[in-house]
């Protein structure tokens, strides 16, 4: 086998890896374009022969593992999981154990078990004398049932008698001892159990149960072993022995907890069961005989012992029964499956299983390794970067630079690939048109919010939901050598030191980002194309803060997180609201649903249970501030403490069972909590006239729900109304009202 550590292997493109690996004589020509091609994979017409009730052929991501040197022989390791941080992870283990001297496996013997229970036996001693006393007659006659593989060298090679307590009762369990050869074997031994079953019946006169394998193959040991030096260990600010003693820590622990072990062990199986998969082995088999294995005594333990020897080193032992073929007929029928034993290059089944040990061992090392450094999750959700991009089936032309950016951003998610997507396809488009067209331009985008439920009772400790308005305010910057400009919804207009209150606050506001990020010019021009209005109860301003703030760190190449940019957004909430809840730049930099309570703190809701919520925005004729109208509801809550408290409690109540209406998709329910929530903002004086007009109308044409959002006193309500959304959303803009989905088109 050619040198097994490929230099930038990862980095290539499916085509240059399967290209190396020709280079490499890895691969043939005709296997080469049978990759390229994807004609590799199994196809319907052959799985329907193969399964039961076929309709398609279900894909998965064929890897290759690098840097296998295991008893001083390279290997290339095929893995079939569509989890990207396991191949990158047991390929860097690999590396460091390469480097120490790799892996040392053996595999002493390799057996299967075939059970034979035998029952209603009255004299245990008696037939299990007799059985001793025939063990040979016994073994031949198994063994003529299989000449081709007596031929080959295979067959039952001892006989075990057991007896077993079966509740109450004694049974004897006779243990054929086969020798399967390269074959995983288990329908020989099937067959072999079922023909001898017949001479027992004569031999013992004893009724026979259940003639079957065993699939713990606890005579199929394979036992791999690596030495390290804890210079390979060192990660980032972690030096080798602090990683040595916390993988030495780690494993005591699964040792010690079954909880822990089961995750320990899931980590080791990450690994095989992806080069069972690769090699078309039967990959539930050897996870039932390994986890069996892990409580021979008992009790679930560790699989692998890791310990600090006389040296100083970390050593690292796997024991682990692993019975695996290189024969068989599903073998021969999956093209994937003969393209993987092949690239193992193993001659021998048993090879085959040393290279699957040798997998699972360096998989616990690259966990281990990463839990007691940065944690699992850094690695992992790097590597899952890609896969989210592909979720969102983000062009080929940008993919690179949207993965790149997910990484930067450290929120690896659908949202914010979106994001990042939208943010490089505006740049491209250029919207600005003006003398200073050839000056690079910002772009930054932000979420509007509106509040479900909750309004005013969460400034007195009780919950409510903020769910994100997708996309709501798009920014567009240059530099310019005169004041700050700013272009709204597309209405060009140049402020002097008279202009409104308006232009004041979003100078003010510009001003501290650019403080905040250490920025000495603070003059733009800025395009702001926003679908959410200023003071209507929508998060606004805090949308045009972390949307501004975005579009100066994409203009000067900053690496910001958007937690920093959250934190930049809540300064500049301080200065329109005072003390503000930080619900709204949240959401506005998150783009996630939310339940806030001032005591809990904010809490993300999955996004997948907001997904398509059927609501739509209908704005009022008159804006509000929110700090005017929390003032006049404090001033009216002074005067009324028991009263308004009750109310509240009774808000906070609607917002927990209204988060289970939205899990339950039960639309019906949730309408029934807007009404009753929106009746409490009555209560407390926050509606109008025209809010209660556009409530009223909007449940005359048939909505589910409809109330205030946000402050009151003016702004916008919602409206749930699953199937009728164009309908309703007509018959307001006939009445003149502005509609806005919270979902962008």
């Amino acid at each position: 086998m050619t040198d097994s550590d490929i230099a930038g292997f990862y980095k290539m493109t499916v085509t240059e890896r399967i290209e190396a690996l020709s280079n490499l004589d890895v691969l043939t020509l005709e296997e080469s374009q049978l990759l390229k091609s994807e004609n590799q994979v199994l196809q319907a017409h052959t799985a329907d022969n193969m399964s039961e009730n076929v309709i398609g052929v279900f894909g998965l991501p064929l890897s290759i593992a690098t840097n296998f040197l295991i008893n001083n022989q390279d290997y290339l390791v095929p893995m079939v999981v569509e989890e990207p941080s396991i191949v990158a992870g047991v390929s860097s283990a690999a590396k460091i154990i390469r480097m120490s001297g790799g892996f040392f496996a053996s595999m002493d013997e390799s057996l299967l078990i075939g059970q034979i229970q035998i029952l209603e036996v009255k004299n245990i001693e008696n037939i299990v004398d007799i059985l001793e006393q025939n063990k040979k007659i016994l073994m031949r006659s198994a063994n003529s049932s299989q000449p081709n593989l007596i031929k080959r060298g295979g067959g039952v090679k001892d006989i075990e008698i057991r007896i077993v307590k079966q509740k109450s009762k004694q049974i004897v369990v006779l243990h054929l001892l086969v020798d399967t050869k390269d074959a995983m074997g288990a329908n020989l031994v099937n067959t072999i159990c079922e023909y001898l079953a017949n001479d027992l019946i004569k031999l013992t006169g004893c009724k026979i149960g259940l003639k079957i394998l065993s699939n713990l193959t606890d005579r199929s040991l394979v036992n791999v072993k690596v030495k390290i030096p804890p210079r390979y260990l060192t990660k980032d600010e972690y030096d080798g022995l602090q990683v040595r003693d916390g993988i030495v820590n780690a494993t005591e622990f699964a040792d010690s907890d079954p909880y822990r072990a089961a995750t320990h062990n899931k980590g080791i199986m990450n690994g095989i069961d992806a080069v069972a998969i690769a090699t078309g082995n039967d990959w539930r088999s050897i996870e039932a005989a390994a986890h069996a294995y892990a409580s021979d005594d008992g009790r679930y333990r560790s699989l692998t012992e890791w310990f600090v020897d006389a040296d100083g080193n970390l050593a690292g032992n796997l024991k682990i029964p692993i019975k695996v073929g290189i024969v068989g007929g599903s073998l021969q029928a999956n093209p994937a499956a003969q393209l993987g034993l092949k690239i193992t290059a193993a001659s021998t089944s048993n090879e085959l299983a040393i290279i699957m040990g040798s997998v699972g061992l360096a998989q616990n090392l690259a966990a281990l390794r990463a839990l007691t450094t940065h944690g699992i999750q850094k690695g992992h959700m790097k590597l899952h970067a890609k896969s989210v991009a592909m979720s969102i089936d983000v062009p080929e032309k940008y993919f690179s630079k949207v993965v790149t950016d997910l990484i930067l951003s450290d929120e690896i998610k659908a949202w914010k690939a979106q994001e990042i997507l939208d943010s490089i396809k505006l740049k491209e488009s250029k919207i600005i048109d003006n003398q200073d067209d050839l000056k690079p331009i910002g772009l930054g985008i932000a979420a509007g919010k509106i509040i479900l439920f909750g309004e005013h009772a969460v400034v007195y400790d009780e919950y409510a939901i903020a769910i994100p308005i997708e996309r709501a305010v798009r920014v567009e910057l240059q530099e310019i050598e005169e004041d700050c400009q700013f272009i709204i919804n597309g209405n060009f207009e140049s402020f002097s030191d008279s202009s409104p209150n308006e232009y004041i606050n979003l100078v003010l506001m510009v001003e501290k980002i650019c403080f905040l990020l250490n920025l000495d010019r603070v003059r733009y021009r800025i395009n702001i194309v926003s679908r959410i209005p200023l003071s209507m109860g929508l998060g606004a301003s805090a949308s045009y803060a972390v949307a501004i703030t975005r579009g100066l760190v994409d203009l000067f190449n900053l690496t910001s997180t958007d937690k920093e940019i959250n934190d930049i957004a809540y300064e500049c909430e301080k200065l329109s609201h005072g003390n503000p809840s930080g619900i709204d730049n949240t959401v506005a930099s998150y783009a996630r649903p939310i339940i806030y309570s001032k005591k809990k703190g904010i809490k993300n809701i999955d996004l997948n249970d907001i997904k398509s919520l059927p609501i739509i925005i209908a704005v009022s004729k008159k804006s509000s501030k929110t700090i005017d109208v929390v003032n006049e509801v404090y001033s009216r809550y002074k005067k009324n403490k028991i009263i308004y408290t009750d109310i509240f409690m009774q808000i906070g109540k609607l917002s927990k069972k209204g988060l289970t209406a939205i899990k339950d998709r039960n639309f019906e329910q949730l309408g029934i909590l807007m009404n009753i929530a929106h009746g409490l903002l009555n209560a407390i004086g926050v509606s109008n006239s025209e809010l209660e007009k556009m409530v009223n109308l909007a449940r005359t044409e048939g909505a589910l729900g409809a109330k205030i959002t946000g402050s009151g006193g003016g702004g916008s309500i919602i409206i749930l109304c699953p199937g009728k959304e164009e309908e309703i959303a007509k018959t307001f803009e006939l009445a003149g009202y502005k509609i806005i989905p919270i979902h962008s088109t």
